[in-house]
């Protein structure tokens, strides 16, 4: 055979493979190094991250604190023990604290309102203060229920000494990007009507001479996808931002603590999101409460009990890979009543192409009581034939 021949088949060949084991595996490239101490890609839903570096080193969050800050108010607006139309009293304390501010008046009233607006938008810490201090009487003592609020959310690697992210001596704020990123969920989840005040891109105060101060979240400018959540920046923290995103029903939450600048922590979100949306895709593919599979039953007046499952079920996964995702389900062999409702008896597993991606938890979807006499009777000759 011609040489040249013999590798042009060669060559015709290793492409014909090729292109068909790209058909079959999804390519998604590594993340590119960021400028950036520490950053993390999750995906809201499902809680799948998709992009991290450094997720559980611990650092100094600036006013990325005030997002616990807004947390603990948005827990006690829904408990009733303050509300939006509290008259705040500003204290010497609130009015004086250092850094970004929202302009507030020393022993002025403030509704609570103005001052939740403040904190989020114009990210005052003296309205943070203030809000401490009408929650808690202190802004040390507000900073318990802050860490009191991280230990119940499961944010392991958290502590804060104060409602606003400054600097103190000794033992101050730090927290992580995976942590934050925990917080970022529950907020979103847990005060959904608080969270759309992240989005507002100005907000103007001020009793004797209104200031109009802009939110410094600017992909809210740049991205129409984007509403919320908080910048924040001190020497020893550097630029920091958490972002969320929402396109085509998928949320995304970007964390990026540590960049040297302001445009780098922007960009570096930007890149982190866009990362995401061009590579992966999230599916519902369970409601809580879905009956999944049943199951046979033992000693008891009916022959089987459903399964079902406590929480939506939510998978990310690479794009073009959904038609290869497979339910298969585990279920206990000798179930025997009496079984109480929400009894684990099996379990659903999600696998995409043979790998394992997610297990849930099946439940007895009903309580089940013994059967009768002649039923338990029955149904013991049927377990010693099942042994």
């Amino acid at each position: 055979m011609n040489i040249k021949l013999y590798y042009s088949l060669l060559l015709i060949f290793f492409f014909i493979i090729s292109k068909n084991s790209y058909a079959e595996t999804a390519i998604v490239p590594a993340f590119p190094k960021i400028a950036a101490s520490s950053y993390l890609l999750m995906d809201f839903d499902s809680g799948e991250i998709l992009a991290e570096e450094n997720i559980h080193e611990k650092l100094a969050p600036a006013s990325l604190t005030k997002m616990m800050t807004v947390y603990v108010i948005g827990h006690e607006l829904k408990k009733g023990t303050i509300s939006l139309s509290d008259e705040v009293y500003i204290s010497d304390k609130a009015y004086s604290t250092f850094g970004s501010r929202m302009f507030i008046e020393v022993n002025s009233k403030v509704m609570l309102e103005d001052l939740l607006y403040g904190v989020i938008i114009q990210s005052g810490n003296d309205a943070s203060v203030a809000l401490a201090e009408h929650v808690s009487g202190s802004d040390e003592a507000f900073a318990i229920l802050m860490n009191k609020h991280a230990e119940n959310l499961g944010m392991k690697d958290s502590y804060f000494a104060n409602s606003s992210g400054m600097p103190v001596d000794g033992n101050g704020n730090l927290t992580t990007a995976y942590d934050l990123a925990i917080l970022s969920q529950a907020l979103i989840r847990d005060y959904p009507d608080i969270y759309k005040i992240h989005m507002i891109k100005e907000y103007t105060y001020g009793e004797k001479k209104p200031i109009t101060q802009y939110n410094r979240n600017r992909l809210l400018w740049r991205d129409k996808s984007v509403d919320g959540i908080k910048t924040g920046h001190t020497e020893e923290a550097g630029y920091c931002m958490v972002t969320s995103a929402i396109r085509d029903n998928m949320r995304l939450i970007a964390v990026v603590m540590g960049a040297d600048s302001k445009n780098s922590r922007v960009k570096s979100s930007q890149t982190i999101l866009n990362y995401g949306y061009r590579f992966f895709q999230t599916h519902k593919l369970y409601e809580a409460g879905d009956v999944i599979a049943n199951a046979m039953i033992f000693r008891a007046d009916i022959d089987s009990v459903g399964l079902t499952i406590q929480d939506d079920i939510y998978i990310t996964i690479p794009r073009g890979q959904y038609d290869k995702l497979e339910p298969t389900v585990e279920i206990d062999k000798r179930i025997i009543a009496p079984i109480e409702k929400n009894s684990k008896l099996g379990v659903l597993n999600i696998m995409l192409s043979d790998i394992n991606i997610k297990s849930v938890s099946l439940l007895a979807n009903n309580t089940i009581s013994k059967g009768s006499i002649f039923n338990q009777l029955k149904d013991q000759i049927r377990l010693l034939l099942i042994n």
